[in-house]
């Protein structure tokens, strides 16, 4: 759990560069921006990112750690053309977000791409999955297009925590952003972290998905 910080805990904060890496128009920057303000824009009221965007936000954490984290976030560009940029900002993160659009079946295998960067430059990263837009998928379980055991065949290759997200809704923002302060302060491995609570089971969802589709088709 989380909360507001106070001045006293400022002292004992832990700065923590966190970059979203993923296939343009995934949801990075509604991501962040539900993150950092708490708010989601309609499609005309994002700007596609040039180069990247930053902002932070300070977390204060629960008991037994009762530790402040600021979460610097950087959002990166997804267009190929801004790809060896995007390396410039990426460079020190301790903590990566993958996004991919769960409606979209080839922003997974963008992820993949990135993951690889990652294991070649910066192979201290700790890495998390966050597939976008949620909401859409919710709404409509014919829309998901990415399969959650590629997901998480994909996250125990990695060792990454998977988090599914709605920055429409706010659905699991706040759980994501949250689990990367506390894996950082407890120094656990991602394996626990995917245990921690917060953290979305795919295979829960792609069985409520199935029980739904049973209903509609009435089998």
């Amino acid at each position: 759990m989380t909360s507001a910080a106070t001045p006293d805990s400022a002292a004992a904060s832990v700065d923590i560069k966190v970059v979203l890496l993923g296939q343009r128009y995934v949801g990075k920057t509604a991501l962040m921006e539900r993150f950092l303000h708490d708010r989601f824009l309609s499609a005309d009221g994002y700007l596609t990112t040039i180069g990247a965007a930053y902002g932070s936000k300070r977390l204060m954490l629960q008991a037994p750690s009762n530790r402040s984290v600021v979460l610097g976030v950087w959002d990166t560009a997804g267009g190929e053309e801004y790809h060896s940029l995007t390396r410039i900002y990426y460079r020190g993160s301790r903590a990566a977000v993958l996004c991919y659009d769960v409606t979209t079946a080839d922003s997974l295998e963008r992820a993949k791409f990135w993951a690889g960067e990652l294991a070649k430059h910066e192979p201290d990263c700790r890495v998390y999955l966050c597939g976008c837009k949620l909401d859409l998928a919710t709404e409509d379980p014919a829309a998901r297009t990415v399969s959650p055991a590629a997901v998480k065949k994909f996250a125990n290759d990695l060792g990454a925590s998977i988090f599914e997200t709605s920055s429409k809704t706010g659905e699991n923002v706040a759980e994501l952003f949250a689990a990367i302060a506390q894996d950082f302060v407890r120094g656990s491995s991602g394996d626990s972290a995917a245990e921690a609570s917060g953290t979305v089971s795919l295979s829960r969802n792609a069985n409520q998905q199935q029980q739904q589709q049973k209903k509609q088709c009435g089998c």
